[in-house]
């Protein structure tokens, strides 16, 4: 049995988030989307952690459903949040995301305490601390050694462990003592494995992908995929160790140049450049000469003692998705969010069951029956790869394109009949 997991999202307490962000909308969108796991976010905030503890009861062990019986209360729901440190280390500013994976909330109100010594826990779903991430790991580690402690975004510049602006160049720079506690990082958006398997240091290091959704309607842009006979918090665990009989067998992925920060770039001046390219200016910007915001694929480049395209032995495989919704915009021409996409969208997962199912397995003749032609080819091409990316850049995200400059949009007709 599969199971798929999303453990990095945002309640509506975080910062920049939907004022939908409440547990049975995440629910709702859950079972839209194909997620089984979802991790329930911002466990540090006062009023969010309050809403879990009413709403959420014990289901397998560490996993939690909401207490009312509907369509929704399959989604299960695993204890995380994330914690935004920022202090000097080094002589340097360091600015590190990491997320913290809790067993009970008998755990979380003992990690919720003492971090509230620290810090003002209401200010913000995912809260800003003066605390050193291996302070951090020492907190919540010596509460529960059940904890996981997993660098967020990790390659992000302004607010990771590898990021350009205030990151580390190695797990054990950042962690000391407390490395041999880190099984795992969280790609990002703007980074996949195959980027990540450039670096050596890494090889023993889980891989993981999640959303960092901050609306409900975005989980499940990337995530994990786990086989096993069961699942609980302490398989998810171990798995994540590579111990255990569950294992994570493939990730779900972005396509990473859609990230916002996959290549280098000044937003301001609307210039966008690979690392070669950035190279020849020094990282200034060739039209008003400030510094660039140096992106993902630049500092892994930086790091990697690999070519492109070497695989370690014990790499796990990955997926590229694109989400559902700008597929069919694409093909129609339109907004995500304007009637004929959402019409398209409902009746697709209405009727196949869930997104992840239409994206990976329904079969284009069987999409095009209930849809049109033409956004069963936008699947299609988007399974196989076949697709335009203007990389993202600088915080603006890169601009997907499933038929291609020059090549024809085609003339979808609306079948108000079948869509109906």
């Amino acid at each position: 049995m599969q199971f798929i997991c999303d453990f990095h999202i945002h309640s509506k307490y975080s910062r920049a988030t939907s004022k939908e962000g409440n547990i049975d909308n995440f629910a709702k969108w859950a079972k839209i989307k194909g997620v089984d796991v979802l991790g329930t976010g911002d466990f540090t905030h006062p009023l969010w952690f309050k809403e879990l503890k009413e709403k959420l009861i014990p289901t397998e062990e560490g996993l939690f459903k909401l207490k009312q019986n509907g369509n929704h209360n399959e989604t299960r729901f695993i204890l995380t949040t994330e914690i935004s440190s920022i202090y000097s280390k080094g002589n340097k500013t360091r600015k590190i995301h990491n997320i913290i994976f809790a067993p009970s909330f008998d755990v979380v109100e003992k990690i919720n305490t003492h971090l509230g010594w620290i810090g003002n826990l209401k200010s913000d779903g995912r809260p800003i601390l003066g605390l050193d991430a291996k302070e951090l790991a020492k907190i919540v580690l010596n509460i529960s050694p059940d904890c996981l402690v997993v660098p967020a975004h990790a390659w992000t510049p302004w607010f990771s462990i590898f990021g350009s602006n205030s990151g580390f160049d190695s797990i054990e720079e950042c962690f000391e003592e407390y490395t041999k506690d880190i099984f795992a990082i969280e790609t990002g958006l703007s980074s996949d494995p195959e980027m990540n398997w450039r670096w050596s240091k890494l090889d023993k290091i889980t891989l993981i992908s999640n959303s960092d959704a901050h609306s409900p309607s975005k989980i499940g842009r990337e995530a994990n995929i786990f086989q096993g006979e069961k699942i609980s918090y302490n398989l998810i665990r171990d798995a994540i160790k590579r111990e255990g009989e569950l294992k994570l067998v493939k990730t779900i992925e972005f396509f990473p140049e859609e990230g916002k920060y996959h290549w280098d770039g000044h937003r301001n001046c609307e210039i966008v450049l690979s690392p070669e390219e950035s190279l020849k200016y020094n990282n200034l910007c060739p039209t008003c000469g400030k510094p660039m915001t140096i992106g993902v694929m630049n500092r892994v480049c930086r790091l990697a003692d690999r070519k492109q395209g070497e695989r370690p032995v014990n790499a796990i495989p990955f997926e590229k998705l694109i989400p559902l919704e700008e597929i069919i915009a694409d093909v129609l021409g339109v907004g995500t969010a304007t009637k004929a996409v959402q019409e398209h969208y409902k009746n697709l997962v209405r009727v196949f069951g869930n997104e992840f199912k239409i994206l990976r397995e329904i079969k284009k003749q069987e999409i095009s029956s209930l849809s049109t032609p033409e956004i069963a080819e936008g699947i299609e091409r988007a399974r196989q790869g076949k697709i335009s990316i203007r990389p993202g850049y600088d915080g603006e995200y890169g601009k997907i394109s499933i038929f291609g400059d020059g090549e024809e949009r085609p003339k979808t007709k609306e079948r108000q009949a079948t869509l109906f």
